[in-house]
């Protein structure tokens, strides 16, 4: 009888390697947008929403604040969003899609939605949303 090995079962490891997995899937179709990943969420994690702080963003999109902050600055150079201070806290700046952001955003959401809807076609309707539950719950816990 084959033993199973500690990673099969450890929830950490399964969570990184089926997000792995399910986001390399994606990843393909963000590059070849001519975005990296960490510009795709920066993107997504702004739209439909007015704006964002950077300190915001860098928890959104799993990065640190300086990083992101010189991220948006290059993204500002390129008309992808705009950054303005803060009226609330000077040390921070609020960042919001342009025009531009939004036509190059809007076609990756939709693919994005199709990705997610295939990969969740797998489980079905009730284990998907269970799913979604209870991710959302560890994240909550964190």
């Amino acid at each position: 009888m084959a033993t199973s090995e500690f990673v099969d079962s450890y929830l950490p490891y399964l969570l990184a390697r089926a997000s792995f997995t399910i986001s390399s899937e994606f990843h393909a179709q963000v590059e070849a947008a001519g975005l990296s990943v960490s510009e795709w969420r920066i993107l997504a994690s702004l739209s439909g929403v007015k704006q964002r702080t950077v300190g915001e963003l860098a928890e959104i999109v799993l990065a640190k604040q300086p990083t992101v902050t010189k991220m948006v600055l290059r993204m500002a150079s390129e008309n992808l969003v705009t950054r303005s201070p803060c009226t609330q806290d000077k040390r921070q700046a609020w960042v919001s899609l342009t025009p531009k952001g939004k036509k190059l955003v809007k076609p990756l959401l939709k693919k994005a939605q199709q990705h997610e809807q295939q990969v969740l076609a797998l489980l079905g309707h009730a284990q998907s949303a269970s799913l979604k539950t209870i991710l959302q719950k560890l994240i909550v816990k964190a």
